[in-house]
């Protein structure tokens, strides 16, 4: 599977079911627990030496596991097994526990075996699910939450209230687990019930079945392609609706732990009024407003998107995306990585103007996915004409010097280039600079990939006028750019390198960092620092700010713009 594919999946909320579940686990289990308790059977010396039923659960339990380690031995595997392992040993032992108990043993063997499943999200999800269904079922499932045992029924009868159960089931794990989903990932699948009341039965007893009994008969396996296909189609049907993933701004911690809580109440067996007033708890989490800057202000983030350029400028209602970052496979890129996470936590829900600079692929890499993922209502693009990408976007238009454009009190200008893009002509002496300036006189560069040749020509026509407290370094720190003349007209307090780490190009090369250096001009380094946010007030670099428990490396301290400072390169430029 590609990662389209995996798009549409947690688009759709199916993710769970097309990866190593523990639902696979468990019926890969009652598969194996069948056949060895038959094959038990056949010897009366095996049988008198232990029951076929015991064998069975036991040599099941030890398939099972045995296919959990084959499948990556994941988080909802771990669980899958531990409770599994626990089911079998109490049956055998003749000891009832209550599933919660379990529940709680299978969490404390996953954390003993692997300490760092905590920080997995499957952990949490996988868990808080099993528990859900753990309370349905003390529940009965029944629709009040009053519990007891509905009497038997045949026929007609028995078929719709099976449909009933089940979509009640289905409906309050979506809803129980809705606010965590919503934490861990950045969005929320809204077609996720209708996707899996189908996807949940069609893929766990036809295509799960079929891919397993494959290994004994191949031809099984083509049976499991074709019944994927309508499949397919369902959840592409789903996904295409303009509102089928919602995303809220991310949230603090004391919002986040009312809205699990939540959460959880829906799906426990409460009476409905109950139920209804803990969705209350979710307020928080799903209120939590987009902070932006003022009227008259921006605020300038440039991401970490590894070696190449992807810069987001947001004023009080407006978003400008200057490059789109690159691309790092064949289905893999920054836009989808890096840039649509990063809108989702930041409350963005469109980009009001996507320029790209040129058209090298670690500028443009991500664009794609950006338009795919969220509307984008105008292209600002130095691209020759015939190029893929404009003909993605209604507005298109070829950013030439001298555009200029307002959104609340911030000014925009296009610096550069001189003419339209040329097939013919190399593609960093093309890049769309734009220069960002504020009602308070803060100002920004944006340049792309201009070289030695095009700094002169900025500074020809220019002049003064290219003064910017924060430069973003033309080409990543490259030999061929970051001239004196330059420099000097630019002026610029902070100067930010968008590289990736240890990158093949050796960027920054020794002779530009020196240059900077000499000229008392504070560093950013987007490989040292992550994620860079400035708003003319101060500066923070992410990894500062979020620090992960491997980064063992002590907080460098902040200069006067909150930058980090680059340390002297270890290699210089190669290309």
């Amino acid at each position: 599977m590609g990662e389209r594919d995996w798009a549409l999946y947690r688009r759709t909320g199916v993710a769970h079911l097309v990866s190593i579940s523990g639902s696979h686990i468990t019926l890969f289990a009652a598969l194996a627990i069948a056949l060895v308790g038959r094959l038990w059977r056949t010897s009366a010396t095996l049988c008198l030496w232990l029951p076929a039923s015991a064998a069975g659960r036991w040599g099941g339990l030890a398939l099972a596991t045995l296919y959990a380690l084959l499948a990556g031995w994941g988080v909802p595997a771990q669980r899958t097994v531990w409770m599994l392992g626990g089911a079998v040993l109490l049956r055998s032992l003749g000891a009832p526990w209550p599933g919660w108990a379990l529940c709680a043993v299978a969490a404390a063997g996953t954390v003993t075996a692997d300490p760092w499943a905590l920080m997995q999200p499957g952990f949490w999800l996988s868990f808080l699910a099993v528990l859900m269904l753990l309370g349905m079922e003390d529940a009965g499932a029944s629709p009040g939450g009053e519990g007891g045992q509905e009497e038997a029924a045949r026929g007609p009868r028995t078929v719709w209230r099976g449909l009933r159960q089940a979509l009640m089931v289905q409906g309050l794990i979506t809803l129980g687990l809705a606010p965590l989903s919503l934490v861990l990932f950045g969005q929320l699948s809204l077609v996720g019930l209708p996707a899996n009341l189908l996807a949940v039965p069609w893929v766990t007893w036809v295509i799960t079945p079929l891919a397993l009994l494959g290994a004994l008969w191949p031809p099984l396996w083509q049976l499991a392609a074709w019944a994927i296909a309508p499949l397919q189609a369902w959840l592409q049907w789903l996904g295409g609706w303009p509102l089928a993933a919602w995303s809220v701004p991310a949230a603090g911690p004391g919002a986040v732990l009312l809205a699990v809580l939540g959460g959880f109440l829906v799906s426990l067996p409460l009476p409905w009024r109950l139920r209804a007033l803990s969705a209350l708890l979710w307020l928080p989490l799903l209120l939590v407003p987009a902070p932006r800057p003022a009227p008259g202000r921006f605020e300038l983030l440039a991401a970490d998107v590894g070696q190449g350029s992807a810069v987001l400028v947001r004023t009080a209602h407006h978003l400008l995306i200057h490059d789109a970052g690159p691309r790092y496979g064949s289905d893999s890129d920054a836009g989808r990585k890096v840039l649509v996470p990063l809108l989702q936590a930041l409350g963005e829900r469109r980009v009001d103007e996507l320029a790209l600079s040129h058209r090298d692929t670690d500028h443009v890499g991500g664009a794609q996915a950006l338009i795919d993922a969220l509307p984008v209502l105008r292209l600002r693009a130095s691209l020759a004409p015939g190029h893929p990408l404009l003909a993605q976007v209604a507005d298109t238009r070829v950013c030439l010097a001298g555009q200029q454009w307002s959104w609340d009190g911030v000014e925009f200008r296009v610096l550069h280039p001189f003419h339209a893009a040329r097939p013919d002509e190399a593609s960093n002496g093309q890049s769309c600079v734009i220069q960002v300036r504020d009602a308070q006189g803060h100002s920004a560069l944006l340049t792309g990939d201009v070289e030695l040749a095009q700094e002169a020509a900025l500074v020809q026509r220019w002049g003064q006028s290219l003064r910017s407290e924060v430069l973003i370094v033309p080409h990543h720190g490259s030999h061929t750019s970051s001239g004196e003349a330059f420099l000097a007209a630019v002026a610029p307090r902070v100067a930010v390198m968008q590289l990736g780490y240890r990158n093949r190009f050796g960027h920054p090369h020794p002779e530009i960092s020196e240059r900077y250096r000499q000229k008392s001009i504070t560093v950013v380094r987007t490989d040292q620092c992550g994620a860079w946010t400035w708003d003319g007030d101060g500066a923070s670099c992410t990894r500062n700010v979020r620090r992960h428990y491997w980064q063992w490396m002590r907080e460098n301290p902040a200069p006067v713009a909150g930058a980090v400072v680059a340390s002297s390169p270890e290699v210089g430029e190669r290309e």
